[in-house]
C-alpha cells in the first residue's frame, strides 16, 4: 500500500509541469490547425483580398465557381479517381499477397527479395524521375494513366509489403493449418481465413496507397502534359506559376481535393492505430 502511494506521488506532475505540458500541446495544436484553417478561410475571400489578414467580411463562392466552371478541375478529378482506384486495388492486393507469402513460406531468394523491397525505399524521388521518364517514353506510356499507376505501385508496394508481413506474423499459424485440414489451398486459406483477420492492416495499406497516388505531384507533372491529362495534384500548379497567380482558385481547389482524402481517412482511422502497431510485437 505504501509503495503504491509512493509511486503515485512520484508520477504526479507539479502544477508548473502540468501548465507547461498543456501550453506546449496548445501551441502544437494551433500550429497544426492554422494552415488548413487559413486555406479554408482564403478560399471564401475575393481574389483581391487573398493575402489580407482580416476575417472574411463578405464570403463568396466565386473561387469555387471559377474552379468548377472555368477550369479542367472535373477532368483532373476523373483522371485522379481512375489512377487512384486502380493503384489502391492493385497495391493492396500485391502488398497483401507478398507480405503473406514472405510471412508464411520459405523459398529461395526470400531474404534478397525483402532486402530489395527495402533498397527501393532508399532512393530520393528526384533522382528517379529521369530514369523512370526514359522507361515510360520507351514503352510509349507518357501521357497515359498506366505510367502513373506503375510508378505509384513501385512507391507504395515495398513499404506496404513489409508492413503486411509484420501484421501477418501476428496471426497464429494454426489458422493456416486448420484451413489446410479443411482442404483449402494456400490462396484459399489466405482469402477466406487470413484476409478477414487482416482488415486493420489492409485498411492502413489502402490508406497509404491512396495518399501516395492522390497527393503525388512530381511524377504526375513529369509524365503528363496538357491540361486534359493532369491529375488534381498536378493541376493545382496551373493556378500559381511563373506567369500568373490565382490564390483564391488555388485554395478553393485545395479544399475540394482534401475532401476525398478526409473521407478515406475517416473510414480507415479506426483501423490505423491497430494496423500500424500490429507488427511491433509477435504474439
Amino acid at each position: 500500500m505504501a509503495a503504491t502511494k509512493t509511486r503515485s506521488q512520484r508520477n504526479r506532475r507539479s502544477p508548473l509541469a502540468s501548465f507547461g505540458l498543456h501550453l506546449t500541446l496548445l501551441i502544437a495544436s494551433a500550429v497544426a490547425v492554422f494552415p488548413p484553417l487559413w486555406l479554408l478561410v482564403t478560399s471564401f475571400k475575393p481574389k483581391s483580398e487573398a493575402f489580407s489578414t482580416d476575417i472574411v467580411k463578405d464570403p463568396t463562392l466565386t473561387n469555387y465557381r471559377y474552379v468548377l466552371n472555368d477550369t479542367e478541375f472535373l477532368t483532373w478529378l476523373g483522371n485522379s479517381l481512375f489512377v487512384v482506384a486502380i493503384t489502391t486495388v492493385l497495391g493492396v492486393f500485391i502488398a497483401a499477397t507478398t507480405g503473406y507469402a514472405v510471412s508464411r513460406f520459405r523459398f529461395p531468394g526470400m531474404r534478397p527479395l525483402m532486402w530489395l523491397l527495402l533498397v527501393t525505399q532508399m532512393f530520393p524521388m528526384a533522382i528517379l524521375i529521369v530514369p523512370l521518364y526514359n522507361i515510360m517514353s520507351t514503352l510509349g506510356w507518357l501521357n497515359q494513366p498506366i505510367s502513373l499507376i506503375v510508378t505509384y505501385l513501385t512507391v507504395a508496394v515495398p513499404f506496404c509489403a513489409w508492413m503486411m508481413k509484420g501484421f501477418f506474423d501476428t496471426i497464429p499459424v494454426e489458422i493456416d493449418e486448420s484451413g489446410r485440414v479443411d482442404g483449402l489451398n494456400p490462396f484459399g486459406t489466405f482469402w477466406r481465413l487470413i484476409v478477414p483477420l487482416a482488415r486493420p492492416g489492409l485498411a492502413v495499406t489502402a490508406f497509404y496507397t491512396f495518399i501516395t497516388a492522390w497527393a503525388e505531384v512530381a511524377y504526375a507533372s513529369a509524365f503528363m502534359t496538357g491540361e486534359q491529362n493532369l491529375t488534381l495534384a498536378a493541376g493545382l500548379q496551373t493556378f500559381v506559376n511563373q506567369y500568373s497567380s490565382n490564390w483564391g482558385a488555388m485554395t478553393a481547389a485545395a479544399v475540394m481535393i482534401a475532401v476525398p482524402a478526409a473521407l478515406v481517412f475517416s473510414w480507415a482511422q479506426r483501423h490505423l492505430v491497430a494496423g500500424l502497431t500490429a507488427g511491433a510485437t509477435k504474439s
